[in-house]
């Protein structure tokens, strides 16, 4: 059970959660929100993560990308405490589990079947077939220097505006802009750990976006990811509230910051392993802090 708590890596839960959190949010400040789509929207979120998190163990063990060089902590495949039979029928259990709480959520949110509940009912389809061609298949995206895109993707617009529209049952293009913010910062996280894992990816034949670009202009990209995140905000902000005080949403960035002035020094990709917790956490306190702002000042 240790082993399975570990491969599970719930430190990752918080930042997949970021998405349905600051969507349910803003659907709160526009007069919208269902505790049942909430609730529902944490599971199907959660067990995909899981999902993402198994599939990735096994993936890469296949492939051997994990072993004795990786920098980050040991997988379970790979280091023999669980074994691959049982890795492919947990990922099997977990992908059905997170398609039927993904049917609940929308039974509950639609109370029906339309063409709306058909089309999230395919992007629900693509988020679990996301999650299993990370690191698995013979033509991983994750190993084609896609993971960025469909990260930015899921987590941001499909994390942060489906569940607002979830919630709310109709669409308005400026949760884009938070939804952004989201999907950047949340492909920050995976470009650092990108970049901590750079020499052993290239050397196992990921080849990540970090990879392509090198680290030195992989520094340059991750400061336009956290930036431009952090810019997405304040342009939604200024588009919904004329109020300035509002804005101490801001201080949220701090550990965005940090972050930047951390990789612009860092000498070793090995000193990278301690921000990811930084930068994770702190997306997930940006999505409270911020959404709790649009509430307040609604």
């Amino acid at each position: 059970m240790k082993h399975w708590i570990q491969t599970f890596r719930l430190r990752t839960l918080p930042l997949a959660l970021s998405s349905i959190v600051l969507g349910s949010l803003v659907a709160i400040s526009k007069g919208s929100f269902n505790v049942q789509v909430f609730y529902l929207a944490v599971l199907t979120t959660v067990l995909l993560q899981i999902l993402s998190n198994l599939a990735n163990d096994l993936g890469d063990s296949i492939k051997g990308t994990d072993n004795e060089n990786r920098i980050g902590p040991e997988r379970a495949v790979q280091s023999g405490a669980i074994s691959m039979a049982s890795m492919k029928r947990a990922v099997v259990v977990t992908s059905v589990l997170a398609f039927a709480a993904g049917l609940a959520l929308l039974f509950t949110a639609f109370e029906g079947l339309d063409l709306t509940s058909l089309a999230f009912l395919i992007l629900g389809i693509l988020a679990i077939a996301a999650a299993l061609r990370y690191t698995m298949g013979k033509n991983p995206y994750g190993y084609r220097g896609l993971g960025d895109v469909f990260v930015f993707l899921f987590f941001g617009c499909v994390g942060v505006g489906g569940s607002f529209f979830l919630h709310s049952l109709y669409w308005s293009w400026d949760v884009l802009l938070p939804a952004s913010s989201i999907g950047l910062f949340s492909a920050a996280v995976l470009n650092m750990n990108n970049m901590r894992d750079i020499e052993n990816d290239a050397a196992s034949g990921k080849i990540t976006l970090v990879v392509r670009l090198g680290f030195e202009r992989a520094r340059i990209y991750h400061q336009f990811l956290l930036i431009l995140g952090m810019a997405c905000s304040w342009t939604y902000w200024f588009l919904n509230s004329t109020e300035v005080a509002g804005l101490i949403f801001s201080l949220s960035f701090i550990p965005f910051i940090h972050n930047l002035l951390k990789v612009r020094r860092v000498l070793s990709p090995k000193e990278l392993e301690p921000e990811l917790k930084r930068i994770a956490l702190g997306t997930f306190f940006f999505s409270l802090i911020f959404g709790a702002s649009l509430i307040l000042l609604s």
